[in-house]
């Protein structure tokens, strides 16, 4: 009982994207990287960094890469490390980059209006993470 009060403390001193956002993290350290980098073959893998894509064992790197951005993004976000700023909203802006580049670039994608409607959201989120610290961070 004493773990899920604090579990519920500590949820309660962030605004609910900050927690969406540590959920994700978590599901990505915990769940998807690990399947992604140990189970999926080599053959299939793809990893996208700045718009491009890495296919077989550059994307396998790039996975390991990613595995430490979300594990200590999730870190950083259960324990309010104020070291995480303002790298969290600088990976997020990367992120934005990297679907807008990957739209307007690659073959398979969609242009530029596509690219800025995906990148949105993102760029959002960069700006609170950025801008409202206090909202994730004590």
């Amino acid at each position: 009982m004493a773990m899920i009060s604090g579990i519920t403390t500590n949820l309660k001193q962030r605004a609910w994207w900050a927690n969406a956002l540590l959920l994700f993290c978590l599901y990505m350290t915990i769940v998807y990287l690990p399947f992604d980098l140990f189970f999926k073959p080599v053959a299939q893998d793809q990893e996208v960094w700045f718009g491009v894509m890495l296919t077989g064992w550059s994307a396998k790197l790039g996975g390991l890469a990613h595995w430490l951005i979300y594990a200590l993004g999730a870190y950083g976000l259960l324990h309010q490390r104020t070291w995480l700023r303002p790298w969290i909203s600088l990976y997020v802006l990367q992120v934005a980059l990297s679907m807008l580049l990957w739209a307007m670039l690659d073959n398979r994608g969609s242009g530029l209006v596509a690219g800025l409607i995906a990148a949105a959201p993102f760029i959002g989120l960069a700006a609170l993470l950025h801008f409202k610290p206090n909202h994730y961070l004590n």
